[in-house]
């Protein structure tokens, strides 16, 4: 005997819609404790931002963002663990982060390993995409950055001489210590003096009582903001007031707590943001931003918001199977063809060729930077 079983219409339509809908899980590993928390935070703000309005306006075909975010406490070991957490036991369709480069030239590598897209915001010293083609990043490399801010400074400046100061224990700072010698040089700069310190130090002092000492225009910082910011602050107080340079780290509103009123004047840094660009796709995203945090969105989270949007728009490209290998080498693919304009601009990939063997390796940014200044509390766009 044969039973044939029929669903009531709203049954029936109940049932299709939840074989539709699915949750796209994403990875979200960044620093929300430890010392660039005030990066990760931040960060972490901008793709929760994007991923509720994406979700708010049907999300991906029908199919919500689901983000699941792990603090990676600014420890490259912790990085890695969070990285084999999201790709091997909760099985997202791709990571973000983390925060720092230190970490990402290693926990991306895992990514790429597993065939999983790894997607940087924040991560901009050179080789990060060294990895493979599963390595994203929407962050513009120091290497394309701080030559502008060099060239743009010299011009407004009048740069002759400088000093230079960076961590010599961190592969961003050192990285972009490496890339403004280069620049400095190609731009006829002399150095006066060259300091060096670690990441969490505290006092300064010595090295700029040295740097003080030989009378350069301005100094030049490759530094975090956990210590530029004091760094700056010590200099102003020790009756040192010429300009400083500075890489990408330096690009966060925590300098102007760390050195309060006038001391904070007078930084010039290059980045893709600026709060102070008046596009619309930028002046939308800071009103939602400060609805939803009350706070000013920075650099890092303007990348964050703008790397979910990137990845949503290839998502949309994409017939999802539910073989998770397949979806994912199926958005690696459709990442690479995303063109984009967003908080940052207007924004392509474009492939990058390992550092050392020259062969087809991730994914950078073209982008072109927006050189600013400090000026009243507030980065300004120089013209």
């Amino acid at each position: 005997m044969k039973f044939v079983f029929k669903l009531a219409p709203v049954a029936a339509a109940l049932i299709a819609v939840s074989a539709h809908a699915a949750d796209i899980k994403i990875g979200v590993t960044e620093a929300l404790t430890g010392g660039a928390a005030q990066y990760g935070n931040n960060i972490r703000n901008g793709f929760v931002l994007a991923a509720d309005e994406i979700n708010a306006a049907g999300g991906i075909n029908g199919n919500k963002i689901k983000l699941i975010v792990e603090d990676e406490q600014t420890k490259k070991e912790e990085a890695i663990n969070a990285f084999k957490k999201l790709i091997f036991q909760d099985k997202v369709l791709m990571v973000f982060g983390p925060t720092l480069s230190n970490s990402a030239l290693s926990a991306q590598s895992l990514a790429q390993a597993a065939k999983v897209v790894a997607f940087g915001t924040s991560n901009t010293v050179d080789g990060i995409t060294d990895p493979g083609d599963y390595i994203f990043r929407d962050s513009v490399t120091e290497s394309a950055v701080i030559p502008v801010t060099v060239k743009t400074a010299k011009a407004k400046l009048g740069l002759k001489k400088v000093a230079v100061m960076y961590a010599n224990n961190d592969a961003f700072s050192k990285g972009g210590y490496d890339i403004f010698k280069k620049a400095l040089a190609d731009d006829n700069i002399a150095t006066t003096d060259t300091e060096t310190f670690s990441t969490g130090d505290v006092d300064f002092k010595a090295q700029l009582t040295k740097i003080k000492s030989t009378n350069p225009d301005a100094i030049v910082l490759s530094a975090l903001i956990a210590e530029g910011g004091p760094i700056v602050a010590q200099a102003r107080q020790l009756g040192i007031n010429v300009p400083f340079i500075g890489g990408n780290g330096m690009n966060s509103p925590k300098l102007f707590a760390l050195a309060p009123g006038a001391a904070s004047d007078n930084l010039w840094v290059g980045s893709p943001w600026s709060l102070s660009n008046d596009s619309p796709e930028n002046t939308k995203f800071i009103a939602a931003y400060k609805a939803k945090f009350n706070a000013n969105p920075d650099q890092f989270s303007a990348q964050a918001y703008d790397g979910m949007y990137i990845a949503a728009a290839a998502m949309k490209k994409m017939h999802f199977t539910g073989n998770l290998a397949k979806d994912r080498a199926d958005l690696r693919n459709a990442l690479a063809t995303v063109q984009w304009t967003g908080a940052t601009g207007p924004f392509k990939f474009v492939q990058a060729k390992n550092s050392k063997t020259g062969k087809p390796a991730g994914y950078d940014a073209d982008q072109t930077p927006i050189i600013s200044v400090t000026r009243g509390g507030q980065y300004t766009i120089v013209k």
